[in-house]
């Protein structure tokens, strides 16, 4: 599952790192504030050199766009949550109309109705005789 958040860093959270049984990792959260009628702040994690990826994104300033992946998992009865992103997206090129995550399909274009029944006017002999 992938969506798209748009919107502008509120907060930079402390830098985590440390050693796992896979060697070395780094971890950076983020908030980000959407750009909608009614605001929402979402805590987002990069992980390992994608932390580069805001590196030099101005607090609260530049508007960006962030590709995220959702995943939970059950630890001790209780379910976790993680937001991480895979994708940032910055500059003047970002769009600023729906900062809502994009699900669903995406509508086709219609095909040109080619159907014989397409004429609805009243024909020679033809009478309506319903009674609404």
């Amino acid at each position: 599952m992938a969506l798209e958040l748009t919107g502008r860093i509120a907060q930079t959270l402390d830098l985590q790192s440390g050693t796992s049984a896979k060697g070395d990792w780094k971890k950076q959260e983020f908030i980000l504030e959407t750009e909608e009628q009614y605001p929402r702040k979402i805590c987002i994690s990069l992980w390992g050199e994608r932390i580069n990826d805001i590196a030099d994104v101005q607090v609260g300033k530049d508007l960006i766009t962030v590709s995220i992946t959702l995943e939970s998992r059950e630890y001790n009865g209780r379910w976790y949550t993680d937001v991480r992103a895979w994708r940032i997206q910055r500059g003047p090129g970002v769009s600023t109309q729906s900062a809502a995550p994009s699900v669903g399909p995406v509508p086709m274009p219609a095909a040109p109705d080619t159907s014989p029944w397409t004429d609805t006017a009243p024909r020679d002999g033809d009478v309506d005789d319903l009674p609404f």
